[in-house]
C-alpha cells in the first residue's frame, strides 16, 4: 500500500509537471497562428539548445518554411514567442503603431548583478524615451562633421600601420585590424581618448573589447543562467560577477566626467553629453539618473560602435576580395574623389560616392549586424488585417537576416551585387526590406556614426 501510495505521488508531480510545462501550448493553435509543434521543456529550441542548429538558422528555416504565412507561433521553453515575416506588418509594429511596440525586451535589465546593462538598448519606455531625447544631438550631421576629423586621423593611422604590414609580404588578420581602427575612433569621438591600439597591443580598450565579444566558459555560464532561470541569477549573480567590464567603464566614465568637472575641460563628445545629463538630471526624466546608468550609455556606445562597424568593413573587404572588378570599380571612385579635391575628402564628398554608399549597404544587407530585431507589446494589440490579437507583453521577433536573404526579394541572395541599392532597385522594394540597422523610433541611435566610421575606414 505504501508503495502505491508513493508510485501515485510520483505519477501526480509528473503530471502536474507536464501539464506546467504544456499547459499554454495551444497559444497561438487558438489565435490561428501556425508554427511547428513545440515539445516539452524545449519548446520549439530543442537543436539550438542542444547545438544542432544557431538560431539564425533556425530563423532562417522557419522564414522559408512558412513561406505562405505572415506570422509563426513558436515557444521558447513555454514562453510564446511571435515571428513577423510581414513586412506591412512589420512597418506596423516599427512605425506606424510603436507606442504598442515600444518596449525592445531583448535582454533582461539586472540592476545589481550587471550595472551595465542599463543601456539604451535595452531601457524600458519610461527611460529610454527621455534618455533618446537627449543623447541623439550627439549624432546629428552638424556632430557628426565636427567628429570626422577625428575619425579621418584615426583612418590616417590605419593606412599607416597596413603599409608596415603590407611590407611585411605576410597575411594579415583583418577582423583584428579592424576593431582596433574603430577602438581608436570610438576612444577619440566618444571619450576623448587616444588610445592608440593600432600600435598598442596591450590596450585597455582593445582588450575589454575582446572580452564583451569572447566570452569565457564562466560568462557562457552566466548567460545561461541569466536566460534560462532569471530569477536564480538576480538571487545568485554575484557568484560569476563580471567585474572586469564593470570596473573599468565604471572608473572611464566617473573618473573622466569629475577630472572635467574638476579642470573645466569641455570636449563637446559623448563625455560632456552625459555630463550635462548628470548636471541636468532633473530635467530628464522621473527616475534616478546613476552613475550605473550612465556608465551603461558609454558602455553600449563603445561595443556596438566598435563590434559593428569592423565586422562590417571586415566582410565588405572579404567581399572585395572576392570580387576584382567590384574592388576595381570602387577603387576607381575613391581615386577620382582625391583627385577631384587635392587628396582631402570631406564628411560631404563621402556622402556623394554612390558606389562606396552601394557597397556599404549591400554587406549589410547580406551581413545585417543582428540576426533578428526585438519587440514587446506594451499593451494588447490586434493585426487589423489578419484579426489575430496579441496580450500585453507579448515578445516579437522580425527575423531580419531572412529577410534580407529571401529570394523573392533579392534574387540569388548570395551573390554579393551592389547594384541592388541602385535608385531603380531601391524603389521597387518594400522599405521593410532593408533595415540592418532597425526602423522606426527605436532605431540604432548611432547608425550615422558607423555609417561614416565604416567608409572612410574602408576607403
Amino acid at each position: 500500500m505504501e508503495n502505491f501510495q508513493i508510485l501515485c505521488g510520483i505519477v501526480a508531480v509528473i503530471l502536474a509537471l507536464y501539464y506546467f510545462l504544456t499547459s499554454n501550448f495551444d497559444f497561438w493553435k487558438s489565435r490561428g497562428v501556425r508554427g511547428p509543434r513545440p515539445i516539452p521543456i524545449f519548446g520549439n529550441f530543442k537543436d539550438i539548445m542542444l547545438g544542432k542548429v544557431t538560431l539564425n538558422g533556425y530563423l532562417m528555416k522557419l522564414y522559408n518554411d512558412y513561406k505562405d504565412e505572415s506570422l509563426i507561433g513558436i515557444f521558447q521553453e513555454r514562453t510564446p514567442i511571435l515571428i513577423v515575416r510581414d513586412p506591412d506588418l512589420i512597418k506596423d509594429i516599427l512605425i506606424k503603431d510603436f507606442p504598442a511596440f515600444a518596449h525592445r525586451a531583448q535582454f533582461t535589465i539586472h540592476k545589481k548583478t550587471e550595472p551595465l546593462s542599463q543601456h539604451l538598448f535595452n531601457l524600458e519606455p519610461k527611460r529610454w524615451r527621455p534618455l533618446r531625447a537627449k543623447l541623439s544631438p550627439t549624432f546629428t550631421s552638424r556632430k557628426l562633421k565636427e567628429m570626422f576629423s577625428l575619425i579621418s586621423v584615426c583612418a590616417d593611422h590605419l593606412v599607416d600601420y597596413m603599409e608596415k604590414l603590407a611590407s611585411k609580404n605576410e597575411p594579415i588578420e583583418c577582423y583584428e585590424l579592424m576593431a582596433k581602427y574603430t577602438t581608436d575612433v570610438i576612444g577619440s569621438c566618444a571619450f576623448g581618448i587616444e588610445i592608440n591600439a593600432l600600435s598598442n597591443d596591450d590596450s585597455d580598450f582593445r582588450r575589454i573589447g575582446r572580452n564583451v565579444f569572447n566570452p569565457s566558459w564562466v560568462d557562457f555560464l552566466r548567460f545561461k543562467i541569466k536566460d534560462y532561470l532569471p530569477l536564480l541569477y538576480d538571487g545568485l549573480g554575484y557568484i560569476l560577477p563580471d567585474l572586469e567590464v564593470t570596473d573599468f567603464f565604471m572608473r572611464l566614465v566617473v573618473d573622466n566626467m569629475n577630472y572635467r568637472e574638476k579642470n573645466n575641460v569641455v570636449k563637446k563628445d559623448f563625455i560632456d553629453t552625459l555630463r550635462e545629463l548628470k548636471k541636468h538630471s532633473d530635467k530628464v526624466g522621473d527616475f534616478d539618473f546613476t552613475d550605473s546608468l550612465i556608465a551603461s550609455q558609454a558602455f553600449v556606445f563603445f561595443a556596438a560602435g566598435f563590434e559593428t562597424s569592423s565586422t562590417a568593413m571586415t566582410n565588405a573587404l572579404y567581399e572585395l576580395a572576392l570580387n576584382q572588378k567590384l574592388q576595381d570599380r570602387l577603387r576607381e571612385e575613391i581615386d577620382q574623389e582625391y583627385t577631384k579635391h587635392g587628396g582631402n575628402l570631406t564628411y560631404e564628398n563621402i556622402k556623394k560616392m554612390e558606389y562606396l554608399n552601394k557597397v556599404f549597404k549591400e554587406t549589410l544587407r547580406k551581413y545585417p549586424p543582428l540576426s533578428f530585431l526585438t519587440r514587446k507589446s506594451t499593451s494588447s494589440y490586434t493585426f487589423n488585417d489578419i484579426e489575430v490579437s496579441i496580450p500585453k507583453e507579448q515578445k516579437i521577433w522580425i527575423p531580419l537576416f531572412a529577410l534580407q536573404r529571401d529570394p523573392c526579394v533579392y534574387p540569388e541572395p548570395d551573390v554579393f551585387d551592389p547594384e541592388r541599392f541602385s535608385e531603380k532597385a531601391v524603389q521597387s522594394r518594400h522599405p521593410m526590406a532593408y533595415m540592418p540597422f532597425g526602423d522606426g523610433p527605436r532605431n540604432c541611435i548611432g547608425s550615422r556614426f558607423a555609417i561614416y566610421q565604416t567608409k572612410l575606414g574602408l576607403i
